[in-house]
C-alpha cells in the first residue's frame, strides 16, 4: 500500500450483513492457509516452494489468489504469496532461495472467494532463532493485539494507530510508516488506510460495518525503509531486522470480531 492520507470518510464502506458473511469465509479460508505455510517454513525449505503451497491451498478452497498478478504499472506481482526474510519488510517475491535456521519470514496471503477479498500475514521463526528475533516477533504480535483493542465502535481510526506505535515504541522499535493497514471487501485494498503511528482521538469515526485490515511492521533499527530493484521487495534502509503481521477485523456494537484468528488455532 503507499503511505498514508487522510480520507472522506463518505468514501469507506459500511458492510453489510451478508457481505460480512462473505468476507468471513474468505477470511477462515486465508487463515487456514497460511497456518499450513506457516508449519511448511522449515530450514532447507525455499520460498518458491512455500508460494506452490499455498496457491495449490487457494485453489483447492475454491479460490483464486489475490496477490497473484497485483497491478503495479508494468510490473505485475509474480506470485500468490510474499515471503519476506529478515530485512525484508513486505512484497518479498518468492523464489529458488532457502531458508536457513536462525532466518524469520513474513507470510503475507491473499485470497478472492465469492467476490470477497481475505488477507492476512504472519512472521515466523525458521528454527532456533536468536534472542532479538524472538523479541521482534511477540513485540509485532502483540502491537498487533493492542491495536485490535482499539478497534471498537465510537472510536477513531487514529486510536488503533496510536496504539500500535505506543507499543512498539515504548518497546524499543521502530513503526514503518511507508505502508499502511487498508480496509478490505469487494477489492483487496479499500479506504480507509490504517497508518502504524499517530495521535489519537482523530481521524475517520470507528463504525459497525468497517472491516479493517490491520497491520504494523516493526523494526529492530529506524523506520526508514527502501524498494529493491525488482520494485516489490521492501527492506528496512539499515539493514535491521524487520516483522508484519497482520488480522482482519469487523467492527461491531459489541466486541470487534477478527475474522482471521484461525491462523493461531496451531501457531501458539
Amino acid at each position: 500500500m503507499p503511505g498514508p492520507s487522510e480520507v472522506n470518510e463518505r468514501r469507506i464502506e459500511l458492510k453489510s450483513p451478508r457481505e460480512i458473511d462473505k468476507l468471513r469465509a474468505s477470511n477462515e479460508l486465508v487463515a487456514c492457509v497460511l497456518r499450513r505455510v506457516c508449519e511448511a517454513a522449515e530450514p532447507g525449505v525455499t520460498t518458491g516452494d512455500l508460494d506452490e503451497l499455498a496457491e495449490a491451498l487457494i485453489r483447492k478452497g475454491g479460490a483464486e489468489p489475490a496477490f497473484k498478478g497485483y497491478p503495479n504499472p508494468s510490473n505485475p506481482f509474480p506470485a500468490s504469496l510474499c515471503t519476506s526474510v529478515n530485512e525484508e519488510v513486505v512484497h518479498g517475491i518468492p523464489s529458488g532461495r532457502k531458508l536457513r535456521e536462525g532466518d524469520i519470514v513474513s507470510l503475507d496471503v491473499g485470497v478472492r472467494l465469492n467476490g470477497y477479498f481475505g488477507d492476512c500475514a504472519v512472521t515466523v521463526p525458521v528454527g532456533k532463532v536468536s534472542e532479538e528475533a524472538a523479541k521482534l516477533l511477540e513485540a509485532t504480535r502483540e502491537s498487533l493485539e493492542e491495536g485490535i483493542r482499539h478497534a471498537i465502535s465510537g472510536g477513531f481510526l487514529r486510536d488503533i494507530s496510536h496504539a500500535i506505535q505506543t507499543y512498539a515504541e515504548g518497546r524499543g522499535y521502530s513503526v514503518v510508516r511507508q505502508y499502511t493497514g487498508h480496509g478490505i471487501g469487494r477489492n483487496l485494498h479499500e479506504e480507509p488506510q490504517i497508518p502504524n503511528f499517530g495521535s489519537p482521538g482523530w481521524g475517520p469515526k470507528l463504525r459497525p460495518g468497517m472491516v479493517l485490515a490491520i497491520e504494523p511492521m516493526l523494526n529492530v533499527g529506524g523506520y526508514e525503509v527502501r524498494e529493491k530493484n525488482d520494485r516489490w521487495t521492501v527492506v528496512t534502509q539499515d539493514g535491521s531486522l524487520s516483522a508484519h503481521f497482520e488480522h482482519i477485523v469487523v467492527i461491531t456494537n459489541n466486541e470487534t470480531e477478527v475474522l482471521t484468528r484461525g491462523i493461531e488455532s496451531e501457531e501458539d
